[in-house]
């Protein structure tokens, strides 16, 4: 069985991500195979060997393994592939029914990784049908270069995971500005107010290393001092701070099952 691992869109800041760090974990250079619109380019300098494909046919031929990291818009198969072996696309939009038309003999899943994954920290959802043990622990191999993997039940949760993990660090941004535009409107010097919010910001992810029940305790923790902080939360609350997330996650579901 052909073991090499080919990459449609290899240079597209997913498809890079993927294919430097399954190099870094040692993929040998000739087992990674790469097609984008531009020819090669030097992302992959420092590993000679890799193969750059001129057509599909020419990164399929001696791959095990296809990821498909292209923009939906620019995804066209022009006829069904006669590939055989696991097809693992990171395209919103495009289900799992219309890959398995597109590559009829292969075994497919789906995958959403968030931010990160160019420093190999992402969480990286995937869903597929019924498919067989060796090929779900192949999945796991391939996407767990770029970050932490999770299987979910059906593309319905991972088009949520999608909203979820999949919005990296856009959240925390929005607080971020939320936080700083509020401080600049009270007449903190931008510098400050940008090096307070992200003291807020960059020293949170710390603190949630052990799971939810930490976030509960700490949020337990400032409501019962009932300080400067407990006024604060008691005041996003009431605004419906929960209530606003809720609807962001369910437009952004909403969206990626509509792509």
């Amino acid at each position: 069985m052909a073991q090499g691992i080919a990459i449609l869109g290899g240079t597209g800041w997913l498809g890079l991500a993927l294919g430097q760090n399954l190099l870094r974990r040692g993929l040998p250079p000739g087992a990674l195979r790469l097609l984008n619109r531009r020819g090669p380019t030097a992302d992959y300098d420092g590993w000679p060997g890799v193969h750059w494909a001129t057509d599909l046919d020419d990164l399929l031929a001696g791959a095990g393994v296809v990821v498909l990291s292209v923009r939906p818009g620019d995804y066209h198969i022009p006829v069904p592939q006669s590939f055989g072996g696991l097809v693992i696309s990171f395209m919103a939009g495009v289900p799992l029914e219309r890959l398995a038309r597109d590559w009829s003999r292969a075994t497919i899943a789906r995958a959403m990784p968030g931010g990160g994954a160019q420093e190999g920290q992402a969480h990286v959802p995937w869903c597929a049908g019924e498919i067989p043990a060796a090929a779900a622990t192949r999945v796991a191999g391939v996407l767990g270069a770029i970050g932490m993997v999770d299987r979910v039940a059906d593309e319905t949760a991972l088009a949520y995971m999608s909203a979820l993990s999949g919005s990296g660090a856009a959240y925390p941004a929005l607080m971020a500005q939320a936080m700083y535009h509020d401080a600049i409107r009270r007449g903190i010097a931008p510098d400050v107010a940008w090096r307070a919010v992200r003291s807020v910001v960059c020293g949170a992810p710390a603190l949630f290393t052990q799971g939810p029940e930490q976030a509960a305790a700490l949020l337990k923790s400032y409501h019962g001092y009932r300080g400067v902080t407990a006024a604060g939360l008691t005041a996003a609350e009431a605004s419906g701070f929960a209530g606003a997330i809720t609807a962001a996650l369910e437009a952004a579901t909403e969206k990626a099952l509509n792509f």
